[in-house]
């Protein structure tokens, strides 16, 4: 997991997955509770913090 600088985007890797909020880089003052992030188009937006995650070229999900 990576801040990206384009946009201020979480970039995350394929080991990140499944993703979800507040991610363990965030300090823990500023939690709330987890959501898991839907990232099927490649990038989601936390409804509670606002923090957007997004996959890093090349990442792609498997399905069942």
């Amino acid at each position: 997991m990576s801040q990206s600088n384009s946009q201020n985007a979480v970039e995350l890797g394929a080991k990140d997955l499944p993703a979800y909020c507040p991610n363990p880089a965030m300090p823990i003052w500023s939690s709330h509770p987890r959501v898991f992030l839907d990232l099927a188009h490649g990038d989601a937006k936390c409804p509670y913090c606002g923090t957007e995650y997004r996959l890093a070229p090349g990442v792609t999900l498997k399905g069942h």
